[in-house]
């Protein structure tokens, strides 16, 4: 991943439909850590339970397992959200690359930057404790996306590679552990998820040469491995990279994953490999990059995959959160938003560990249902040369970024918030190779200039059939919209762009029936709670980006809520 874009003119967009599921296999990857001996241990009492579905709180980064960050709370309604005041905020002594993803249980709210961690109470905004770790290999970027809560616990990545445990009471640290893939240009800035007894986490780093994606399960008590599977694994997946010049790079994670809790089954959305742009070299299918991956959850065996982007030469990774639910016809689905500009409708029902294999062996495909664009996408198929410049929408910051589908079972919609930005590539005259954990693009022009002026930047909210894939409207912003997307159980929609711009729509129509300006850029959560009975809103607001466009002097919590 590289970063976004937005839009250029009020261009409708065809809806594309593929029916069809890839059909080739692959080789299963082999599981590494001594998963069979450690899962035989029982989880801590107090941390078997996943994120809790109580009304009232937002206990994960997409507030449930599945991520579908449907809330049903509805005293904040479509007759009433006009009336919405700013209630309290919080600004944070710094100002940073702010895209966390604020978690609230039993009133106190949690979120996280680069090197901070804190907790404030969810009404009035009074800070409770903030925790300081430094990094020893810091983040360029300087981005955390936030925590996950366990059992009176929180868990959160570093930019040096680890995991820590925070006591969710005053912030003290529980455990601090190292994975095994630390080294250069290897980072956790996802939020991870956890659920019974375990935390699962993955590594970014994907566009740093040399660096590949690892899924991880640690236990929740005290951090030890309880089994790791490797994007690129030996056998089959690491033959499909047929260059042998070129060191295997890519499949990483820097976005949070979602947990079919009924069935076991872990899904990871799996980022571009690199060099980001030049197939000319990458020649081979490059698995399991650019791939959603269903994992058995206990024992990290993969038990399905479908990959997205074959061959990717955009830097198109399949990088948001697949989001999963059941839609009003019963049909089990997964959602994924992603840099490729479409929204791709997975069918999830036969996947479980008692999936057959295949005749021929290996991994089955989940099946593809239906893709529809989220944004402009003009020339994707046009081969990119080391002769001249050649210009595609999406580009590689654009589509849909950290933050994926929302699924609202009130209309049986699903939600998305996209980039609507343009890039132009040509590719190096000759590809070298880096240093281990340098930054490897395959272009040698500076990435400003491989993007279309930011003033073309734009963004789009999206609701979607979610048995069909079909657009039922479509909201035009002046802004990338990079936040996250909230439907409630009010019939309105939350969405928000870098130009600081927060709104509630009309979960039917689209219909925008309350703004409000922060004057910050905003790229992190929507969330919204009850505290001693009364809903509010929160949004992470000023998001100040060595990347991304829009104003932020300072990063703050807002908090918002009816009179």
């Amino acid at each position: 991943m590289i970063g976004q874009r937005f839009l250029r003119t009020a261009v409708s967009i065809a809806v594309i439909w593929v029916t069809a599921a890839a059909s080739a296999t692959a080789a299963p990857p082999a599981v590494t850590a001594a998963a069979a001996s450690a899962n035989a241990a029982p989880p801590a009492p107090g941390l078997r339970t996943g994120p809790g579905s109580a009304a009232g709180n937002w206990p994960a980064y997409n507030r449930t397992a599945a991520g579908d960050r449907f809330s049903p709370l509805a005293q904040i309604a479509r007759s009433n959200v006009a009336r919405l005041k700013l209630v309290c905020a919080y600004t944070l002594p710094e100002a940073g690359a702010f895209q966390t993803g604020p978690i609230v249980v039993g009133g106190t709210m949690y979120f996280t930057t680069d090197e901070d961690s804190y907790a404030i109470d969810a009404g009035t905004c009074r800070q409770k404790w903030t925790r300081h770790r430094h990094s020893t290999m810091p983040n360029p970027l300087h981005v955390n996306r936030g925590f996950a809560y366990l059992g009176g616990r929180l868990y959160r990545g570093t930019s040096d590679a680890h995991v820590i445990a925070l006591d969710a009471a005053d912030g003290h640290e529980l455990w601090d552990r190292a994975i095994d893939a630390r080294g250069p240009g290897v980072s956790i800035p996802m939020a991870p998820i956890a659920a019974d007894g375990r935390v699962y986490v993955g590594n970014a780093g994907g566009d740093n040469a040399g660096v590949t994606g690892h899924v991880y399960a640690l236990d929740a008590r005290d951090g030890h491995v309880l089994w790791k599977l490797d994007v690129v694994p030996s056998g089959h997946a690491r033959e499909s990279w047929t260059n042998p010049d070129l060191p295997i790079t890519g499949g990483a994670f820097w976005t949070s994953f979602t947990l079919d809790r009924a069935k076991g089954i872990l899904y990871v959305p799996a980022g571009n490999p690199a060099p980001d742009f030049d197939v000319l070299d990458r020649t081979g299918t490059d698995l399991y990059t650019d791939s959603i991956i269903a994992i058995d959850a206990a024992t990290g065996r993969m038990v399905g995959y479908n990959q997205l982007v074959a061959r990717d030469t955009h830097d198109w990774d399949v990088d948001s959160p697949p989001t999963l639910a059941t839609t009003r016809s019963g049909r089990e689905i997964i959602a994924s938003a992603n840099k490729d500009g479409l929204l791709s409708i997975l069918d999830r029902t036969g996947v479980g560990l008692s999936t057959p294999v295949p005749s021929g062996g290996g991994v089955p495909v989940i099946p593809l249902l239906s893709q529809t664009p989220t944004t402009t996408r003009t020339n994707v198929d046009e081969p990119l040369s080391r002769d001249h410049v050649v210009h595609f929408c999406p580009g590689f910051m654009g589509g849909v970024e950290w933050n994926g589908a929302a699924y609202s079972p009130r209309t049986n919609s699903l939600f998305v918030a996209a980039v609507d930005w343009c890039a132009r590539v040509q590719l190096v005259s000759k590809l070298t190779v880096p240093a281990a954990g340098q930054l490897w693009f395959g272009s040698d022009t500076p990435l400003p200039q491989m993007l279309d002026p930011v003033s073309e930047a734009k963004g789009w909210v999206t609701a979607f059939d979610a048995e069909s894939g079909a657009v039922r409207w479509r909201l035009r912003a002046p802004h990338p919209m990079v936040a996250a997307v909230t439907p409630t159980a009010g019939g309105l929609v939350f969405a928000a762009d870098l130009g600081g711009v927060l709104y509630a729509l009309d979960q039917s129509t689209g219909r925008i029936l309350w703004r409000a300006d922060t004057q910050e850029a905003i790229g992190g959560g929507i969330v919204t709670y009850l505290v001693g009975g009364r809903q509010l809103l929160a949004v992470a607001t000023g998001m100040h980006s060595t990347l991304w466009p829009g104003a932020a002097d300072k990063s703050r919590i807002l908090v918002y809520g009816l009179p």
